[in-house]
């Protein structure tokens, strides 16, 4: 008798805690409406409910979807941590999602969160900026020993008789990895910025080259500052067509990445540290190009060794605020324009990769556990890197 009552009181709690998930949160992912899509970013509207969906749908664009749990992973503890999301313990989060075995499996709306709204991405940009440097190389507008060249080499419009000491010894592989050793003040962007005629293409690269202070050979040391400027002038110097519209053709076509923004920076090229906005669907598209070292439906968009050169550690130590260890991340490095992480979980360490943008906008790699996590967030109170060590890898792991 007392084990049909236990049996029959877990039933009753199931039941109930599926009246409260159907009661709590919506059955129909978020859809921004006309109206919504046309307002900035911090004017749209805070979802009534959270959707979160362990089953996620087929939307025919380019992403394989599947079910939470059967290839493995505790759906209990993500769902726990999906409903203190709603509950906004963690900060503002829009969305979280999860890739397990190439496919997405996981995927949940919050806040201002849209399944086809494109989020601010902000230094995420990075990773698609160093992205279609890899697309050029592949397509040959570009060698891998090219990334040991000086960037002056590739931009002819400049004036090297004008430039700082040490500024024509700038490599492509220096500024991919955030040490060109530049260094200029606020004041003097500012200044550059009051004039934009005379910092459009290529002046930008002298008015910086020229006024940056001396870069001796010891200097070039990690900053994380405007680096990707000059990488975004030297593919808009190989490529046959300009930079906007080679990432749009080689890349965001490829992709099937039709929903986005991508502005231009002062210079009149697209900004190449921060500013576009992606759905979250399409991060985790750049997130699987990258753990498929580089092909995307059979096709090889960027090769193997730009890919694995880019998602490993580069710069390994550093001063810099953004190297700081927290909690169970360790061993942070930086590649091109992606961050690396140990993330400890029991006695065990990930090595994770990861595209970041400021307040929360990640795509991160765990390429032993075959997972992609995205996020975004508008409203931050923890390290997304932290509450993924946490909490998301538990759930695939055995300890």
């Amino acid at each position: 008798m007392k084990t049909k009552n236990i049996k029959s009181t877990t039933i009753q709690l199931f039941l109930l805690f599926l009246l409260f998930i159907n009661s709590s949160f919506s059955q129909n992912a978020p859809e921004a409406t006309v109206d919504e899509a046309s307002l900035s970013f911090r004017d749209i509207p805070e979802l009534k409910k959270a959707f979160i969906d362990a089953s996620p749908t087929d939307r025919k664009e380019g992403v394989s979807v599947g079910e939470f749990g059967l290839n493995g992973g505790d759906k209990e503890k993500i769902l726990k941590l999906a409903k203190e999301i709603a509950n906004h313990k963690h900060g503002n989060f829009d969305s979280f999602l999860i890739a397990h075995k190439g496919k997405l499996v996981f995927e949940s709306y919050y806040s201002k969160g849209r399944i086809n709204l494109p989020h601010p991405q902000a230094s995420a940009t990075k990773v698609y900026t160093s992205m279609a440097i890899g697309r050029a190389i592949q397509l040959g507008y570009l060698t891998m020993d090219d990334l040991d060249k000086p960037i002056a080499s590739f931009l002819k419009d400049l004036d090297p008789t004008k430039f700082a000491e040490g500024a024509e010894k700038i490599t492509l592989n220096q500024a991919l990895t955030m040490r060109s050793g530049i260094r200029i003040t606020d004041a003097q962007r500012d200044q550059f910025e009051k004039d934009p005629s005379k910092i459009k293409g290529q002046k930008e690269v002298q008015a910086y080259f020229e006024h940056t202070k001396p870069i001796t050979a010891d200097m070039p040391s990690f900053k994380y500052q405007n680096d990707p400027m000059l990488v975004m002038q030297v593919l808009d110097a190989v490529v046959p067509e300009s930079a906007e519209d080679f990432i749009k053709n080689e890349l965001l076509d490829k992709l099937g990445i039709t929903n986005y923004k991508w502005p231009r920076d002062i210079s009149g090229l697209p900004r190449a540290s921060s500013r576009s906005s992606m759905t979250s669907r399409d991060m985790l598209k750049w997130g699987i190009l990258a753990n498929n070292k580089g092909k995307w439906n059979g096709e090889q968009l960027i090769p193997e060794i730009y890919i694995n050169k880019a998602i490993h550690r580069i710069v390994r130590h550093s001063d810099d605020e953004n190297f700081d260890d927290i909690g169970d991340i360790s061993n942070v490095g930086y590649g091109y324009f992606w961050w690396q992480a140990d993330m400890k979980v029991g006695d065990k360490n990930y090595f994770s990769t990861s595209a970041q943008g400021g307040s929360g906008q990640t795509i991160i790699l765990i390429d032993k556990l075959d997972l992609i996590i995205v996020t975004t967030v508008h409203r931050l109170e923890i390290s997304v890197l932290q509450l993924v060590a946490e909490r998301v890898l538990p759930a695939f792991t055995k300890q």
